[in-house]
Formats: C-alpha cells, structure tokens, sequence
C-alpha cells in the first residue's frame, strides 16, 4: 500500500519540492510546517515515517524529536532529520534522541527518497504493509494469506472489503485511524471500491468478532477522531 509520510518542513517550496517528488515513487505526503501542529497530526492519523527539519519556527527539531520518542505510540516512528546545519554534533544529538538517519541540506531528491526507502526496510513491517501475514489477537486470529478470520477457533465469514479493512485496521492496533485515511489507505487494495460509510463497514465488522457489538472491546471509537484496534484483547 502506499506509504503515508509525514513531512515536517517550513520553507513551502522545498516541502512543495519534495512532496512531488516522493509523490511519483509512490508516497503519500501530508506536509506540516510547525512543530505542534505536527505532533498533533502524528497523534490523529496513521504515518509511516516522519521527515523532520531542526529549524522549525516555533521550536528546535532536536526537542520536538524528543517529545516524539517520548509518546509510546510514536517510540518506533521512522524519523529522517533535515537540516542545513554544519555542525557534526546536531547529527550525533539527533541520532541519540532516535532519529533514525540524518540528511544534510541541499540534498538530492534521490538520495532522501533512497534513505527512506532504507530505513523504512530497518523499521520492518509498516502500519500498512504485507510482511504482516498472520496477526494474533488474544481469541482472534487474522490470516492474510489465506484471508481467514477466526475467532476462538471458529472461521467468520468475511466479505473482501470487510477483510481488507480488518487487516488494516490490525496492522496499525493502538493508532487512532480517521475515516478519511481508512479510505485514502485502502486505495488501490481489493477494497478500492468503498464508499464513504466506514460507520457501516466497522458496524458489520463488529457484528462478526465482537461478543458484543454494542459494546464493542476490539474495534474502538473515538468520538472526532476515529477508530482503533485494540492491541490488548481477551
């Protein structure tokens, strides 16, 4: 699936620059250019990976990576820090505080497109990624080579759309999702075809593998936000 980048840049042309281009290797490129404003979509939706600059306006990189490893939801985010500082200690600060590269302005495009696609690899599996192929849940099982759903041992019998949205919703247990990325995430997968009413997928959903639909204890909702999938279940 494509992958969701967050790039956190405040000179516009260059975020205008390097949203195109990672545009056409095939990301998906939401561009922020304060440090709070980042932290805040970070929190609200699903990314693979952050480009972070060091110079921000209204605050330092190395501090805003550092409250970043500090949310336990974020611990393992890919981070590639931008900056046009010179100094070998920003790099080895930045590194400590859990970057995981570090790129040095001007830049070719190639080359920051090249260390993504490098630390994304180390990163292993992503939110959205196929690696991922059989996902255990306390009493649920999710097997996406076979497409088979089983709960307490017992096989539900899933659509192709409800399938593909359980498994995105599983490869990402923890992160609150919104409706929009749900749809935009989906794009291109056998559930390419979905409407707008998530409501109504996750509602067949949870008829399928919650004990009890109406108090639903997998699939989470957050008024304003969205969904998420429980990493803790019974």
């Amino acid at each position: 699936m494509t992958v969701q980048l967050l790039l956190l840049e405040d000179d516009r042309r260059l975020a205008e620059m390097i949203a195109e281009y990672l545009g056409q290797a095939g990301f998906s490129v939401h561009k922020e250019t304060l440090g709070h404003r980042a932290v805040e979509s970070l929190k609200q939706r699903a990314f693979d990976a952050l480009v972070l600059d060091l110079t921000l306006p209204d605050g330092d990189g190395l501090d805003l990576c550092r409250t970043i490893r500090a949310l336990p939801e974020l611990s393992r985010l890919p981070i590639l820090m931008l900056t046009a500082r010179g100094d070998a200690a920003d790099r080895i600060v930045g590194l400590e505080l859990g970057a995981d590269d570090y790129l040095s302005k001007p830049f070719e495009p190639r080359e920051l497109l090249a260390r993504l696609r490098a630390i994304l690899r180390r990163s292993g599996p992503t939110g959205h990624g196929d690696d991922t192929r059989m996902m255990r849940f306390g009493r649920l099982e999710i097997d996406c080579d076979a497409y088979q759903v089983r709960l307490d041992g017992e096989a539900k019998n899933l659509t192709v759309h409800q399938f593909a949205l359980l498994s995105l919703l599983a490869r990402n247990a923890g992160r609150v999702l919104s409706r929009d990325w749900l749809l935009d995430a989906l794009k291109g997968t056998p559930a390419d075809s979905f409407d707008r009413s998530i409501d109504v997928h996750i509602s067949k959903l949870r008829a399928a593998i919650e004990d009890d639909p109406k108090h639903p204890r997998r699939i989470l909702t957050l008024r304003g936000a969205g969904y998420v999938f429980a990493k803790s279940q019974d």
